[in-house]
């Protein structure tokens, strides 16, 4: 029962995550709280671990999930469900491309997805980020906001984030430099 119910909702989450593996994000977060097959935190320990594998980050965290509910076969099913609608689609897609590459609905749908995935994607970085850099059930009558944000946490955030914006460097590189800052400083 369990590999059918790995399946289905991982072919859901492939199915309507359109964008890439931070697509995926909100769906994942979903799935941890319907069914609690892993926690907020080593969903973002995956996704750390993923960014900095070969793979892409959905199915590297499909694969981490299935197997940590299922063992092997779990991670081998949530795989495929995760896999299979981009090989139905992409096939379906490539079979009637030239047909429907320029006809003005399909454009104009794509219009429409592309800030609906960046909202999606938006929505799931402030959900993961909710536990490591504010702590809202730390808030209190005073609405203190050093009661709610990690100083250093945030701070670490913001360092990372103008290096990217500044530099452009691969992912990895701000990956171990954070690590590297947390296992010095402790956080």
């Amino acid at each position: 029962m369990i590999y059918i119910i790995l399946f289905l909702e991982f072919f859901k989450v492939g199915l309507f995550a359109l964008g890439g593996g931070l697509a995926a994000l909100p769906f994942l977060q979903e799935l941890i709280v319907k069914y609690g097959w892993i926690s907020s935190e080593e969903l973002l320990n995956m996704i750390a671990v993923s960014e900095s594998t070969p793979g892409a980050i959905g199915i590297n965290t499909a694969t981490f999930i299935g197997y940590n509910t299922a063992g092997i076969g779990g991670g081998i099913i949530a795989t495929l469900g995760l896999a299979a609608p981009s090989i139905i689609i992409i096939s379906l897609i490539a079979h009637y491309f030239k047909e429907f590459n320029n006809h003005p609905l399909v454009k104009s749908a794509f219009v429409g997805i592309r800030p609906a995935v960046a909202g999606l994607i938006a929505s799931a970085a402030f959900q993961l980020s909710r536990g490591q850099i504010f702590h809202f059930e730390k808030l209190n009558a005073d609405l203190e906001i050093f009661n709610v944000l990690d100083l250093k946490g945030f701070i670490l955030f913001l360092l990372i984030f103008l290096a990217i914006r500044k530099f452009k460097k691969h992912p990895i590189i701000y990956i171990i430099t954070a690590a590297l800052i947390g296992i010095i400083f402790k956080f």
